[in-house]
C-alpha cells in the first residue's frame, strides 16, 4: 500500500510541474514581450503596448496597442504568447534561456519567434542562415524538445 502512496504522489508532483509552465517565462517586473503588443506581430510590424489594454495570462502581464488586440488576446491566448515563453528561439537550438530584443522576431507556422539581437549578435540572421543545411521544420522540432525539456527540470 505504501509504494502506491508514493506512487501518486509522485505522479501528483510531475503533473502540477508539466501544468505550471509560467514560472520559465520571459518577464520583468512581471510585463512579458518587452511592453510589445503580441498581436501585433501577426500583422507584420511589433507595436508598443499601453497599460491602458493590458491583460494577465499566466501571471505575466501583455500590453496591447489597441482594446480590439486586447480582446483578441483573451479569447485565444495560446496563438498569441511567444513560443518557448519568450526567450530567444535561436538560443533554445542549444537549451538556453537568452534575453530577446522584441523587434526581432519570425512568424513560422503561426507561432511567433522572438531573437536575440545585441552585442554578440542577430540571432535571427543566424537562424536564417541555418536554413541553407537545416529545414525550419527541423530547427523548430529541436528547439520545441528543448522547451520541453526545460519544463520537465
Amino acid at each position: 500500500m505504501g509504494w502506491r502512496i508514493v506512487a501518486l504522489v509522485a505522479l501528483m508532483m510531475a503533473s502540477a510541474k508539466a501544468q505550471s509552465p509560467f514560472e520559465h517565462l520571459n518577464q520583468k517586473d512581471g510585463l512579458g514581450a518587452g511592453g510589445y503588443d503580441l498581436v501585433s506581430y501577426f500583422g507584420g510590424e511589433p507595436a508598443r503596448g499601453d497599460d491602458q489594454w493590458s491583460a494577465e495570462y499566466g501571471g505575466v502581464r501583455y500590453r496591447f496597442s489597441s482594446e480590439s488586440n486586447r480582446n483578441a488576446f483573451q479569447a485565444n491566448p495560446d496563438r498569441f504568447v511567444p513560443a518557448y515563453g519568450g526567450w530567444c528561439a535561436y538560443a533554445m537550438l542549444d537549451k538556453d534561456k537568452v534575453e530577446v530584443d522584441p523587434l526581432s522576431f519570425k512568424i513560422v507556422d503561426d507561432r511567433l519567434f522572438l531573437f536575440y539581437d545585441g552585442f554578440w549578435g542577430d540571432t535571427l540572421k543566424r537562424w536564417n542562415k541555418k536554413l541553407a543545411k537545416t529545414p525550419e521544420g527541423e530547427l523548430v522540432e529541436q528547439a520545441d524538445r528543448n522547451w520541453q525539456a526545460i519544463l520537465a527540470d
